[in-house]
């Protein structure tokens, strides 16, 4: 067990280290994750504390990976006033905002969103560890059970029928994407890619200056869009900076 610094309320946070088990995001390479204190009081102040110091959160686990020898989960974030739309981002939200509708909604269990989540997964993520407990119960620790910070999901309807749900945490300084789910058969609209862009419009709204992304992994090509939203800034460990990978080619 090891003590962070909450610097928001001058006090210390127990943080935990795993044992190292296998990577979820690389296949045949070892991990480490290390997590906050479950039973620990985290309210917006300190999770923004802990956002900006590259932890994430799934369910009412805050967590960052601390793997010997690695350092390929890179933390990203999108500065929301400076964001400039590439020619598919600029197309993408010109055909999708111009016939789905957006409804920030409360984080609350509806058995439309949880159906929706199951039809994802199943089709998107069939081999996953995700679909095999695609259960209700799994679903709501997940993405609905209360865990101390401010949540809203972001409901995505086409012509008033629901295709896609952005779950959001609302922060001091910022909205972090903590995941997204759509109807598989609107693929071809890159609802994904749309949500984002949502995101950074409400961030803008809101008068939040950053849109956090999680993690970013070169060799995960189920990554690479969030390399696409420029410019974007990533954390060292020390601080946040200008991520200077060379933008992908826009072939749209």
């Amino acid at each position: 067990m090891n003590r962070g610094t909450d610097p928001s309320r001058g006090r210390y946070l127990a943080l935990y280290l795993t044992g190292e088990h296998p990577c979820s995001y690389l296949e045949g390479l070892r991990a480490r994750t290390l997590f906050v204190d479950p039973t620990a009081r985290v309210d917006n102040a300190t999770y923004q504390v802990l956002v900006d110091q590259g932890f994430r959160r799934s369910g009412a686990h805050i967590y960052r990976p601390a793997c010997r020898g690695c350092a390929r989960c890179v933390p990203v974030r999108i500065p929301v006033r400076l964001f400039q739309p590439n020619r598919s981002q600029h197309r993408n939200w010109k055909l999708n905002a111009a016939d789905i509708a957006l409804a920030d909604t409360p984080a609350v269990f509806d058995p439309r969103h949880y159906e929706l989540y199951r039809r994802y997964l199943a089709e998107r993520h069939p081999n996953g560890s995700m679909a095999d407990d695609a259960s209700e119960e799994s679903y709501r620790r997940f993405l609905v059970e209360p865990w101390g910070g401010s949540t809203h999901f972001i409901e995505l309807r086409l012509e008033g029928q629901l295709i896609g749900v952005a779950v959001t945490d609302r922060l001091e300084h910022g909205l972090s994407a903590v995941y997204t789910f759509f109807d598989p058969g609107i693929s071809h609209r890159a609802p994904g890619t749309f949500a984002v862009l949502a995101q950074i419009e409400t961030a803008k709204r809101l008068g939040l200056p950053h849109l956090y992304l999680g993690y970013w992994i070169k060799e995960s090509r189920k990554m690479t869009y969030k390399e696409r939203f420029r410019p974007i800034e990533a954390w060292d460990g020390r601080r946040w900076q200008r991520f200077e990978r060379p933008r992908p080619l826009d072939l749209g």
